[in-house]
């Protein structure tokens, strides 16, 4: 069996048995899981709201998902991806209204540019003080989540907020900022749905991070310093070094979601946009085995989940869109149970799987 296939799968095991478990408890409430799971993925995969809405959903899911997976291929756990993303899509919106008199082939350029720079830049703060200070990422990530989100907030409200707008959002970036939606490509598609061209990006970005770590000197040092810092220093790798990238990498890919939100769907800032995005790529991480096809097959389970749940909540007679929640929770647990997987498998005599 290949080696990707022999990886996905363990959480393909974890996703049925998640939606079992869901079944049993839908039951307990008195619904009836079939009829609920055809509304769910139901919903989710028809033409074109239900793809083109799914795909949008997944693309910042894959975006943060790559962002986590650079992390841990570095042995760290970037729980910062969240205020990346709020720190990239405020500078995206900054550069849209500060140079917004320029032309598409400047301005879109500029604001791809002040998204992956605000991001790696914010990822690289935690980097520096893990490498240099040995502060550990995790809590320094999630304490600069809190300060992105208030910082970004701050502005927009006293800066950049249109007056008298009710709503904490920024003015409109300049039209040249603006990037175009797949309905003006694909026939029957309609434009009203704003899936767009990031949704491209975010498999190119899946294309680039396997040959970067798998294909380049720097994300052999990346995965080296991750498998083994010790090893990784004794072979001539400044750790600190491959630290720092990481973090910068991950941020920088974290804050391509700006380009997503800002360039392809409001034109603008909006306070609270992030549907924990960047928590939620840590799920997608882990169940994609922190590998990008694996990525972009979790980032799609998770957005068929999200917006199938609209559905289940209108329509079912019991249950809510909570059970995405639950769903999403009892996945992650299955993940993180892998080891007794492997010890079944091994026990009902699938040896070659278990290895």
């Amino acid at each position: 069996m290949p080696k990707l296939a022999r990886d996905l799968l363990f959480p393909l095991i974890a996703v049925v048995a998640a939606f079992i478990v869901g079944g049993i408890l839908i039951l307990l409430v008195g619904d009836n899981p079939i009829v609920a799971y055809r509304l769910l993925l139901g919903s989710a995969l028809s033409w074109p709201d239900g793809i083109g809405y799914t795909l949008f959903h997944a693309t910042p899911l894959i975006f943060t998902g790559l962002a986590v997976l650079v992390g841990f291929r570095c042995g760290l756990f970037n729980i910062g991806a969240e205020g990346q993303l709020y720190i990239a899509a405020f500078a995206t919106a900054w550069v849209g209204i500060t140079f917004a008199s320029r032309s598409a082939w400047i301005l879109v350029p500029l604001c791809f540019l002040g998204a992956i720079l605000a991001g790696a830049l914010w990822g690289a703060i935690p980097g520096v003080l893990k490498a240099y200070f040995g502060s550990h990422e995790v809590i320094n990530t999630i304490m600069l989540n809190f300060i992105a989100v208030a910082l970004v907030s701050y502005f927009t409200q006293y800066h950049y907020r249109v007056p008298g707008d009710p709503i904490l959002q920024s003015a409109f970036v300049g039209e040249g900022a603006h990037i175009a939606r797949l309905g003006k490509f694909i026939p029957g598609f309609p434009e009203r749905i704003p899936l767009n061209l990031a949704f491209l990006l975010a498999l190119l970005c899946c294309l680039l991070v396997y040959l970067f770590l798998w294909r380049t000197k720097w994300g052999y040092e990346i995965r080296a310093t991750g498998s083994n810092p010790t090893a990784a220093e004794y072979g001539g790798i400044s750790v600190r070094k491959q630290i720092v990238l990481a973090m910068a990498v991950s941020g920088a890919l974290a804050g391509m979601v700006g380009i997503n939100e800002v360039m392809g769907y409001r034109y603008r800032y909006y306070d609270g946009f992030s549907d924990n995005y960047g928590f939620t790529g840590i799920a997608v991480a882990l169940l994609g085995r922190n590998h990008p096809v694996g990525v972009i097959l979790a980032a799609l389970l998770f957005a068929v989940l999200q917006h199938g749940g609209i559905y289940v909540d209108g329509f079912s007679e019991h249950i809510t869109k909570d059970i995405v929640q639950v769903l999403q929770g009892i996945i992650i647990l299955f993940v993180a149970a892998e080891a007794f997987f492997k010890w079944s498998l091994g026990r009902f005599g699938f040896r070659r799987l278990k290895a």
